[in-house]
């Protein structure tokens, strides 16, 4: 039986890494932080405040879907916060044998912005959100997902991605 992984994607600051937290805490699933399959190189090229290629990319985005992938084969659902901003890069996770689903969590560059200046902890730099907003690709009417807006709580954007996928009945 093929599992389900959740991408909670979007710009650096959209509330990435806490809202899939949230959404495995509740579905009792597996998750993983893309953050931290990235190799030292990608970290020292952003926190130096230079974008990263889709070069630079890729083979962080392989070891991810071969993740997903390792999970499926053990039969255990997941959830991953990963940025995903290009099409193709959504792509290359939907390789996995899992079904790959995502969560847009969209906002204005306002919203995030203001997020991403109260961040101390963190890497990405927010000279660089204006490079994530310009690659950004949302989600097409046929890749499998669904977009939120992140101006509500964590709980409250958890609670719509749940009922916008229809698992709000597999939530624990």
């Amino acid at each position: 039986m093929t599992t389900t992984c959740l991408v909670v994607m979007g710009v650096s600051g959209s509330g990435k890494s806490t809202v899939a937290r949230e959404l495995a805490d509740r579905l009792g699933w597996q998750m993983a932080e893309a953050d931290e399959f990235h190799p030292e190189a990608n970290i020292a090229k952003m926190r130096a405040g230079t974008p990263l290629t889709d070069d630079d990319r890729e083979p962080w985005l392989r070891k991810l879907r071969d993740w997903i992938t390792e999970h499926d084969e053990h039969g255990e659902d997941t959830v991953v916060a990963c940025s995903a901003l290009k099409r193709r890069y959504r792509d290359l996770l939907r390789e996995s044998t899992a079904r790959v689903r995502f969560v847009h969590l969209s906002g204005t560059g306002q919203v995030i912005g203001d997020r991403l200046a109260e961040r101390s902890d963190h890497f990405m730099p927010p000279g660089l959100l204006g490079s994530q907003f310009d690659a950004l690709e949302p989600l097409a009417d046929d890749e499998d997902g669904t977009a939120v807006d992140v101006s509500g709580t964590p709980e409250q954007i958890t609670d719509t991605a749940l009922r916008a996928l229809g698992l709000q009945e597999d939530a624990r």
